[in-house]
């Protein structure tokens, strides 16, 4: 049975039975038979108190860059009143009510993913964030209480895509679902897409280095197989304008990935990395904007004109320094990003996915000239009862 029909079946199942589906699932999926989904402050505390002081040193100092990102971010999301002939207009910003951010499980625990989600959402001024994760770790917990979650959920799976769009006894019913999951999460996500919001529906995570003469192989490779030991099916593709750094890098991959204990997934997902090389930093330019990859590496010689003709990133990463796992975890810009070519057309999750901008329009005076447009174009339109409606305002029949 392919993923859109089982997943179908699961949504289906606990849009009718609720939490018992959800129990069902748990149970024949995580091997979870934890009647009560909810974590208790005991738990919390208990995983809280299990977690070493460096890690959670360093989960606080990730949240405070996240969280002064998003703070700077949202000194741009705006409210403002134009007075016009007319009357007033007004733009609002209203915090969505909850917010439901999934944090995937698994081999290990992703602890950066809770803060990436939940601290944004914060920030913009949600009501409530709730958190599901399966086979919850208490590193996990810890950032989750430090990014600020009013609640905690060991469920995961479709299942808990669910349990978060419809609601059940145990799992409130929430606005939007962020964040990313395996092949289910993603598909549930796009099943329930219309019942509640949701960031996007996120693919293999992808990374595309450009580099010219001057980059340096071994940082190349480091990058290619940091992002490669994420999936078989991570993306990490090379546009040179040297031949020489193509063939250093190859044998950079080849040396370095015999070290990690991931080497049997980073080793597959290589096998499908691609390598161009081009003639100049024109056509390098011209490919990468093409591919839209999630996260975009230079290691070029830059200026502002060369930097501003890159259209299409989720998150740009500029010199040999920035390295791409860096942004994964603690610069602050948000690693949750656009995959499989959506940074043509959208950015990385960010506080604006957390809010509504809204508008309000009182007309107050001056009437003849805004009535008669309207009733001119709605004429146009067919619409006769909204030129008479407009009509109205001027006590016409």
């Amino acid at each position: 049975m392919g993923a859109e029909r089982s997943v179908k079946q699961i949504l289906e199942k606990v849009r009718s039975a609720g939490d018992s589906a959800v129990l069902e699932y748990n149970i024949l999926f995580d091997k979870n038979d934890s009647r009560n989904f909810e974590l208790t402050k005991e738990q919390i505390k208990e995983a809280l108190d299990s977690v070493d002081a460096k890690t959670l040193s360093a989960l606080k100092f990730a949240a405070r860059n996240i969280r002064k990102f998003a703070r700077a971010q949202m000194k741009q999301v705006k409210g403002f009143k134009l007075r016009t002939g007319f009357g007033v207009l007004e733009q609002k910003i209203i915090p969505l009510e909850r917010v439901g951010c999934y944090v995937p499980g698994g081999r290990y625990p992703l602890p950066s993913t809770a803060l990436m989600t939940i601290i944004p959402a914060k920030v913009a001024g949600v009501r409530e964030v709730i958190v599901c994760s399966p086979k919850i770790n208490p590193i996990v917990v810890a950032a989750a209480v430090i990014a600020g979650a009013d609640k905690i959920f060991n469920i995961g799976g479709a299942q808990a895509i669910g349990a978060m769009s419809y609601g059940t006894k145990q799992v409130p019913g929430v606005d939007k679902i962020v964040g990313p999951g395996n092949k289910y999460v993603a598909e549930a996500k796009r099943q329930v897409f219309g019942v509640v919001g949701i960031d996007f529906v996120a693919g293999p995570s992808e990374v595309l280095i450009v580099a010219d003469e001057t980059a340096n192989p071994k940082l190349i490779a480091a990058d290619m197989l940091a992002q490669a030991e994420h999936d078989i099916d991570a993306k990490a593709n090379l546009i040179t304008t040297s031949v020489g750094v193509a063939q250093g890098v190859k044998r950079e991959l080849a040396k370095q990935v015999v070290v990690l204990a991931t080497r049997g997934v980073a080793e597959e997902a290589i096998k499908k990395s691609k390598f161009f090389v081009v003639s100049n930093i024109d056509s390098a330019i011209k490919a990468a904007n093409l591919m839209a990859p999630e996260h975009l590496e230079l290691q070029i010689k830059v200026n502002r004109k060369i930097l501003d003709k890159f259209k299409n990133y989720g998150s740009l990463f500029l010199g040999e320094k920035s390295a791409e796992a860096l942004g994964d975890y603690c610069l602050g810009p948000n690693h949750t990003l656009p995959t499989s070519g959506a940074a043509r057309y959208t950015g990385g999750l960010s506080v604006r996915d957390f809010v509504k901008i809204v508008t309000v329009q009182k007309v107050e005076r001056n009437l003849g000239k805004i009535v008669s447009v309207s009733a001119t174009l709605a004429e146009i339109e067919g619409l006769i009862a909204h030129k008479r409606a407009a009509l109205k305002r001027l006590g016409k029949k």
